[in-house]
């Protein structure tokens, strides 16, 4: 007899693609560079759309993007970004597509700055991750204090697609904040690490 699914956050439900980064990915602390790079350009890509589709179309953005290489990024040319424009495997939209460029260039400077992306990142939650108790889907915000002073930041540094909504799903993520619901199986998983 097959034993019984564990309960999970209810937009996990949707796909396998959605249960299996819901699983694995979605709330847990990350702090590396190129990976925190990585959703920061996938969240930006999603706006407008559906995260099943950015999911989706990841490994097309890894293989397009040098795996999300931070330094390569930032040198990406006008001609490259018009090459990425034919790409379908990508969403061809230019001011995302440039994004990436734009936002590497302007992660190169936060890590002058700050030493890591990782540190400049955390900072805004001290370091440590948010614990939410959401019990419905219904009580999770789209944006929050924190977010709305990260969006700021990034902005005032140069980053695109940036605003406050994608600034919060970034930190539910990447694990800065927890939203797993509290009935979740993952919600205790991604505290105790």
């Amino acid at each position: 007899m097959k034993g019984r699914e564990p309960v999970r956050c209810d937009w996990a439900a949707g796909s396998e693609i959605e249960r299996d980064y819901h699983d694995s990915e979605w709330g847990v602390p990350l702090h590396d560079d190129r990976a925190l790079f990585e959703f920061l350009c996938l969240e930006g890509a999603q706006a407008g759309l559906s995260w099943r589709t950015v999911l989706a179309k990841r490994e097309a953005y890894r293989r397009a993007f040098g795996d999300f290489e931070i330094a390569r990024c930032a040198r990406i040319t006008d001609a490259r970004v018009e090459r990425l424009l034919g790409d379908a495997g990508l969403i061809r939209n230019r001011m995302k597509i440039e994004s990436v460029r734009d936002n590497a260039r302007a992660t190169l400077e936060a890590i002058a700055e700050h030493g890591s992306l990782d540190a400049f990142l955390w900072s805004f939650v001290d370091g440590r991750p948010l614990r939410n108790r959401w019990r419905t889907r219904a009580e999770v915000p789209a944006t929050t204090d924190v977010s709305d002073r990260m969006s700021k930041a990034l902005r005032k540094r140069g980053f695109r697609f940036v605003g406050s909504t994608i600034c919060y799903a970034f930190m539910q993520a990447t694990g800065m904040v927890n939203d797993h619901l509290v009935g979740c199986f993952r919600h205790d998983a991604v505290i105790r690490g």
